[in-house]
């Protein structure tokens, strides 16, 4: 029986030593795999400065485009109460129209009697000048026979 106990202290050592190769295998394997993975997250990195750089610029673009937006809509906002102010006017001057063309309507029919008999007078005045200048041409003519 002394010779089991050598024995198995080599078996032991070749179990140790095959435990050994297995374990370096394997460490060997996942070193790999972090090497990858490293590699993958230095490329995700860079993508994700990328993605960052480019998020960036697009929100100062939407910045300039807000106020651009806001400033063209208080010059806009200016032209609308220019054009109140026009409407509001051309609406006052509507209502004094109706105003005046009410009054020169009333003045009117009051004044109808003395405005058909001024066109009666007027009349009367274009037929004398008329006769005159009738008249007037007659007298030329003979003369001048």
């Amino acid at each position: 029986m002394e010779w089991i106990l050598p024995i198995a202290g080599i078996i032991a050592a070749i179990a140790f030593l095959i435990l050994c190769i297995g374990i370096v295998a394997v460490l060997v394997s996942v070193k790999k795999n972090l090497d990858h993975v490293a590699k993958t997250l230095d490329g995700v990195e860079g993508q994700i400065q990328g993605i960052t750089r480019e998020t960036t610029d697009l929100l100062h673009k939407a910045n300039r485009l807000t106020e651009d937006i806001q400033d063209k809509t208080n010059r806009l906002n200016s032209v609308v109460d220019a054009v109140k102010g026009i409407g509001d006017s051309v609406q006052t001057l509507n209502g004094s129209v109706d105003r005046v063309t009410h009054s020169i309507t009333h003045n009117i029919s009051q004044n109808e009697d003395k405005i058909s008999q001024v066109v009666q007078w007027s009349n009367v005045a274009m037929e004398i000048a008329d006769k005159w200048q009738n008249r007037q041409n007659r007298r030329n003519q003979v003369a001048k026979k």
